[in-house]
């Protein structure tokens, strides 16, 4: 790797090399026998904001496929104009915000605090809260916590504390399959190779920077995915569009199908994000986009050949967890390189900050 690359010039670039360390003192200092969360819980709904969302949607699959328990993600601004939350009894609300002092986030827990109505009286529901903040309001105002132990995060974008967050929602699901006496022992035993994982996603470095600068000269860059890979991409697109401010976003592959690859007939690019190989259906729209728009392809994570595409990055891992957050950092680093390459400044995006109570 260049020298010019180890001297870490922004908080951002340090800040994306510090997770290896982060997710190690998460392992050792929270780990799943520790962490306490409400024994029965039958349904769990996550709320959140910016890349903290994309982790609660990240999480509302993987609960769903880890712990066989229904969930979703709602966004805190719109959660607190809805009519009617969920308020089932049994219900787990999870709030996820690195500061603990987002406002909008704050707002939706004390509305779940307020307690549900019923013929037999007031209820209330569970709440636990993932930050990066011990002694913050959220924190105060939830009855359980997991602490992200990130550390301060000095550049807008977050990058480490949404792989921390990534990491507390998989111990609470497997914690939660474990109550329910599935067997995890496979994914748990992988977790203690998860930081060395990430260190070897840094080697990439070099072939991130070349697709960055082929990205840099696009108008127009989507990320397409299925499945809980969506919420990846959804972040990626995030960290590449506040840095850099490019015209970028992601889809669904098969709803991307649906009108929106209209986008495709500027001078574009198509990124696939790849968790456990190219699915039949993905590896038919790809071509169908590459023969009527003939954009620029490129994959992301597991290639399975059954699509060829111009250019592929990935670190092989043994299991679809380690991949996912590998090709989040992939997404992390192909920002930077981008932001970089455009001569933007990454730890002060114009115009953007971060939003806590005033």
């Amino acid at each position: 790797m260049s020298l010019f690359r180890i001297s870490r010039k922004t908080s951002m670039e340090k800040e994306i090399y510090e997770q290896p360390e982060i997710l190690s003192g998460i392992l050792n200092e929270e780990g799943i026998d520790k962490i306490e969360i409400p024994e029965h819980v039958s349904k769990i709904v996550l709320v959140a904001s910016g890349s903290s969302y994309h982790c609660a949607r990240f999480s509302g699959d993987l609960l769903g496929e880890i712990a066989g328990i229904e969930a979703r993600a709602i966004y805190s601004s719109e959660f607190l104009v809805k009519k009617i939350i969920p308020h089932d009894k049994g219900t787990l609300y999870i709030f996820i915000t690195q500061s603990g002092e987002t406002s909008d986030t704050i707002k939706s827990l004390r509305r779940v605090n307020d307690g549900f109505d019923s013929d037999e009286g007031k209820y209330y529901l569970d709440t636990l809260c993932i930050t990066n903040k011990a002694d913050s309001t959220i924190w105060k105002e939830s009855k359980y916590h997991i602490n992200c132990l990130a550390g301060k995060e000095n550049s807008i974008a977050a990058t480490k504390s949404f792989t921390a967050q990534m990491l507390c929602v998989l111990m609470v699901a497997l914690k939660i399959a474990k109550y329910k006496g599935y067997d995890t022992d496979n994914y748990i035993k992988s977790l203690d190779k998860l930081p060395n994982v990430i260190r070897e996603t840094f080697t990439l470095r070099d072939k991130i920077h070349q697709l960055a600068k082929l990205l840099a000269k696009q108008k127009v860059v989507v990320i397409l995915a299925e499945g809980i890979s969506y919420a990846i991409a959804k972040e990626g697109a995030l960290k590449i569009k506040e840095t850099s401010y490019m015209n970028i976003n992601a889809a669904l592959i098969g709803e991307f199908m649906h009108g929106h690859l209209a986008v495709l007939n500027k001078r574009a690019s198509v990124i696939y994000l790849s968790v456990d190989g190219i699915s039949p259906n993905a590896a038919d729209n790809l071509d169908k986009i590459k023969k009527e728009y003939n954009p620029s392809m490129y994959i992301i994570g597991k290639h399975n050949n059954k699509y060829i595409s111009n250019f592929n990055i990935n670190i092989d891992c043994e299991n679809e967890i380690l991949q996912m957050f590998s090709n989040a950092v992939i997404c992390q680093l192909l920002a930077l390189e981008i932001a970089t390459r455009l001569h933007r400044n990454v730890d002060k995006p114009k115009g953007l900050k971060k939003v806590v109570i005033q």
